[in-house]
C-alpha cells in the first residue's frame, strides 16, 4: 500500500510541474517536454533514494522538483538554440 501511494505520489507531483496540455503531443516545446520527462525521472529517482532514509514522499518532492527545474533548463536552451538558427 505504501509503495502505491508514493508512486501515485511521484507521480502527481512530477504533473504538478507539466502544463495542462500534453508536453509530448504537437507543437510542445522543447521546455515543456524536458520539464516533464525531469520530473518524472527525478520523483522516482527521489522516491528511491528517500526510501533509503525512510522519507521516501519527501524525496520524491525534491526530486521531482530538482529534476522538473533542470529539465526546463535544458529544453530552454534547446528552444533558444532552435530559433537562434532559424
Amino acid at each position: 500500500m505504501k509503495k502505491t501511494f508514493i508512486a501515485i505520489a511521484a507521480a502527481a507531483t512530477a504533473l504538478s510541474f507539466s502544463s495542462c496540455q500534453n508536453p509530448y503531443g504537437p507543437g510542445a516545446t522543447n521546455t515543456q517536454r524536458d520539464a516533464t520527462t525531469g520530473a518524472i525521472i527525478g520523483g522516482l529517482a527521489g522516491a528511491v533514494i528517500g526510501n533509503q532514509s525512510g522519507r521516501s514522499l519527501e524525496g520524491a518532492a525534491v526530486g521531482a522538483a530538482l529534476g522538473g527545474a533542470g529539465g526546463a533548463a535544458v529544453g530552454s536552451t534547446k528552444d533558444k538554440q532552435q530559433n537562434y538558427y532559424r
